[in-house]
């Protein structure tokens, strides 16, 4: 299922494991480039902190994000497989969050005192850390158990059903298609007789 829009609206982890949908000649990398990276935290909003997403024009350095990225996709594939995680991969996630971990910067605005969360470091070792944390909750959370990948043929996308009968990682992506295929057989096997 190729689409040069990244499918968004799942867990932030999740989403960052659906940039590299499946196409024809394999996975394509929906963050291959700091534009596309830039792109991609536009959409997912509010779920990514301002100070790293008001800074996304300067990325330079992708690497620490799409390391998160591998260990968050090979611990959710062995889950689907229903199989023990890879150590390396959880141990990269760990290592991820410790790189850039939050604190809590105090201040006073007049007022009152305020607490802000920030991360030091460079961009995208803050990013990844964020990206890391959130795979943590994700993979921590007792609904992980109902994880699944999206039935259709050509399709690898992730998502965690908020109902049991979700079959599709989109019901407008891949549950379309598939419905407008499974009918385009039906129906031409009838006119073969």
């Amino acid at each position: 299922m190729a689409d040069s829009a990244p499918l968004t609206g799942e867990a932030l982890a999740l989403d960052l494991v659906n940039t590299r949908p499946m196409a024809a000649d394999g996975y394509v990398d929906l963050l291959a480039t700091p534009r596309q990276l830039s792109d991609w935290l536009a959409l997912e909003g509010d779920r990514v902190r301002g100070e790293i997403r008001d800074s996304a024009p300067t990325w330079t350095d992708l690497a620490p994000v799409q390391a998160v990225r591998a260990h968050t996709e090979a611990v959710v594939r062995a889950l689907l497989d229903r199989a023990e995680p890879p150590a390396s991969a959880l141990r990269g996630l760990t290592e991820a969050q410790r790189a850039a971990p939050p604190v809590r910067e105090l201040d006073w605005d007049g007022t009152a005192v305020t607490a802000v969360s920030r991360r030091n470091g460079p961009l995208g070792i803050r990013l990844a850390a964020l990206l890391a944390e959130a795979a943590a909750e994700v993979l921590s959370a007792p609904a992980i158990g109902r994880l699944k990948e999206c039935e259709a043929d050509d399709c690898v996308m992730v998502f965690l059903p908020s109902h049991p009968r979700r079959r599709w990682c989109s019901p407008t992506r891949c549950g379309n298609r598939t419905r407008v295929a499974r009918y385009y057989r039906r129906h031409s096997s009838g006119d073969a007789s």
